[in-house]
């Protein structure tokens, strides 16, 4: 097994002893450990920084992405929420493929297990890792840009027990941000989106607020602030602003009148 801390220490550069693909699948197979030390500050940002600096191929990042995707269906909680990581990375390269995205969809309105960071295991973050792989795929030109919105606002109203607690909500606020910042987005798809909110926030359940609707307000608040400002692009450089913002924020002020009349 490769000291895969001295590769760290030695600026991440790629071992000569043995051929890419035997690394690659060793790295691979540590996205799966429990160990976040192994599975985080090694095998992910390894493979992070490999990826970004372009030591895979196309066809290497293909087959990777492949296993990620069935990893979407993996029984440990852990290798479910890195995978998305893995595969936002090699869609920020360049590499894509449209059978990726309904297993992501699948998993991410699917995913019971949404703690941040667990004393044991580290970060699972599934709703923020889920996010940068929203973001990514939210601004390739071959995927609907409203179909991530959807995906998005389909998240965060999915009944759950599990209030928000590592900027989750600021992660998916982010990728939805940076979704609409698609020039193709017509007025009707860059607000009607948000219409399940309403349909939802207007019939409130008798038990009171429940964690969904706190984290579905809570993440309205950032997309309004980045709306609102401008957002920063991956790679862009300058602030990008919203097209269609004025109504991307009346609609959010609608929904969010709705809990909480005093805020805006």
């Amino acid at each position: 097994m490769t000291d895969w801390a001295q590769v760290r220490a030695d600026e991440f550069s790629v071992p000569t002893d043995r051929p890419l693909t035997e690394l690659v699948a060793e790295l691979s197979a540590l996205l799966r450990s429990p160990d976040p030390v192994l599975r985080d500050a090694q095998a992910y940002s390894i493979l992070a920084t490999w990826i970004g600096r372009g030591v895979l191929s196309a066809d290497q990042l293909r087959a990777l992405g492949d296993e990620m995707v069935v990893r979407f269906a993996d029984p440990e909680t852990q290798a479910r929420t890195f995978a998305p990581l893995i595969l936002d990375c090699i869609v920020t390269a360049g590499v894509f493929e449209p059978h990726w995205v309904p297993p992501f969809e699948r998993w991410y309105v699917a995913e019971e297990d949404l703690r941040g960071y667990d004393a044991k295991l580290g970060w699972l973050h599934a709703i923020a890792h889920g996010s940068d792989l929203l973001g990514a795929l939210g601004l390739h030109p071959a995927v609907e840009p409203v179909q991530m919105l959807r995906l998005g606002i389909g998240r965060i109203l999915t009944p759950t027990q599990y209030v928000l607690r590592d900027m989750e909500d600021d992660r998916l606020g982010y990728a939805l941000a940076t979704t609409l910042t698609r020039s193709d987005l017509t007025e009707t798809d860059a607000t009607e989106w948000l219409d399940p909110a309403v349909r939802i926030l207007a019939n409130p359940p008798s038990e009171g607020i429940t964690p969904e609707v706190t984290n579905t307000i809570r993440t309205l608040r950032v997309l309004y602030l980045l709306v609102d400002h401008g957002v920063r692009v991956p790679s862009s450089g300058p602030v990008t602003q919203i097209p269609h913002r004025d109504l991307v924020k009346a609609k959010i002020t609608e929904v969010v009148r709705m809990v909480t009349p005093y805020y805006l």
